[in-house]
């Protein structure tokens, strides 16, 4: 029993009749302009009212905005499960306008039948309780023995509109989902919106992950060598460098959370031009255009780096064979992240050991290579296994892949050995 009376005093259930009432409103209204409701049969109201209704209705489907009223009054009063499901966007194409107008027409139809029901059967009901012979626009109910039938028809009258009213809401849903969905052009909008979306979360979690972690690695390395050196010079210098470190770290978070802002700030629309911006322009060589905040470091940076490594105790040999200059601006910022999460890592897993880093130019394309040594008492170059997960790692294979290059990752003659290699020029 609750399941079967459980719709009939739902709040959607009257939300969606309502909705279907108001397409009743439309060709009343019509119906009273033209042909008028004194003198024609019902069947004449009919003949001459239904092509003026449709006339008008596929005339309205034409307006663009007329597909996202309709929409966004589909989602306030049909309540589908998903608001998604109703497209709140205006006609773009022929086809959108087409099913706009079927829409339309289907609506004031389907509600114009159950507004003329609500109306008719709750009288019919009140002349069964009085129990009168219902009189249903001239149709005449026949007379049935004993008047003490007729109040007993009166709730199963209005159990049945009650019923009508839930099913004719769910149609008018069905169609809603059908003819006011997003069309396929839509659809995959919205499919290259979500994709660029998470291209952007990404993109945050490795700069958060390069920026952050390096700082952190050299800030507890520093901070160990200090108190285990206990020279008053030595701790000085840490504590310089902690701070030089800590100073970078808050200058990349702020850099990190102006993107952030901005692409929340701008609206789905703005979300590929954030992402495009996050990557680093990457149609030319320039820093993002909306200010100081949203620049990133580049390769002509890599030696303060390398400071940063020796001071932490790492010797670092580096060989740039490459003007930065020269280099589209993506590729400087990129490679830049892609040796700081090498040093980061030869520092995490191999400290005190030499680091070699070499970045050339070689038959059109960008090569980075960090090196580092670890060796055990045996003398055979080894590599502690990184925590689960690998983010860094997986971070420079993405980097790679995204600017068309490869990454690559191993022991290679007694050196744990990072090798990036990226085409110059971007598509290529």
């Amino acid at each position: 029993m609750p399941r079967i009376l459980a719709p009939l005093l739902s709040a959607v259930t009257y939300a969606r009749w309502l909705h279907l009432v108001i397409g009743c409103v439309f060709s009343g209204v019509v119906l009273m302009v033209y042909p008028g409701v004194s003198g024609p049969s019902l069947a004449e109201l009919l003949v001459r009212a239904v092509p003026v209704d449709a006339v008008l209705l596929v005339a309205a489907a034409l307006v663009p905005a007329m597909r996202r009223a309709e929409g966004v009054q589909a989602r306030l009063l049909l309540v589908p499960d998903r608001e998604r499901d109703i497209a709140a966007e205006p006609a773009r194409t022929w086809a959108d306008r087409r099913r706009t107008a079927v829409w339309l027409v289907g609506r004031v139809g389907l509600g114009t039948a159950v507004g003329t029901l609500s109306v008719l059967v709750p009288v019919a009901a009140v002349d069964l309780l009085t129990t009168r012979t219902p009189d249903l626009q001239g149709v005449r109910l026949p007379a049935l023995e004993g008047p003490s039938w007729y109040p007993l028809l009166a709730p199963v009258l209005l159990f049945g509109l009650g019923w009508l009213i839930v099913w004719a809401g769910r149609l008018q849903l069905a169609m809603a989902v059908r003819l006011l969905g997003p069309s396929p052009a839509e659809r995959l909008a919205a499919a290259e919106l979500r994709a660029e979306r998470l291209l952007e979360r990404n993109l945050l979690a490795r700069e958060l992950h390069d920026s952050i972690g390096h700082a952190l690695t050299v800030t507890v390395l520093q901070a160990g060598a200090a108190r285990e050196v206990g020279d008053p010079a030595f701790v000085a210098k840490a504590l310089e460098v902690i701070e030089e470190t800590g100073r970078q770290a808050m200058d990349d978070l702020e850099r990190t959370l102006a993107l952030l802002r901005d692409t929340r700030e701008d609206g789905p629309g703005a979300a590929g031009e954030a992402g495009g911006d996050a990557l680093g322009s990457l149609g030319s060589g320039e820093a993002g255009s909306r200010g100081d905040a949203r620049e990133r470091p580049g390769i002509e940076q890599l030696p303060t780096l390398f400071d940063t490594a020796r001071a932490a105790g790492s010797p670092v040999e580096a060989w740039i064979d490459v003007a930065p200059a020269k280099l589209p601006g993506v590729l400087s910022r990129e490679g830049y992240r892609i040796v700081q999460e090498g040093v980061t890592n030869a520092l995490k897993y191999a400290p005190g050991e030499p680091i070699t880093v070499r970045i050339a130019v070689r038959d059109g394309r960008l090569e980075l290579r960090c090196a580092n040594a670890s060796r055990t008492g045996g003398g055979t170059a080894v590599r502690p296994s990184p925590r689960r997960g690998g983010k860094g790692l997986r971070g420079i294979r993405e980097r790679a892949v995204l600017l068309g290059g490869e990454a690559s990752a191993g022991v290679e003659s007694g050196e744990w050995v990072l090798a990036v290699r990226v085409p110059l020029r971007l598509g290529a």
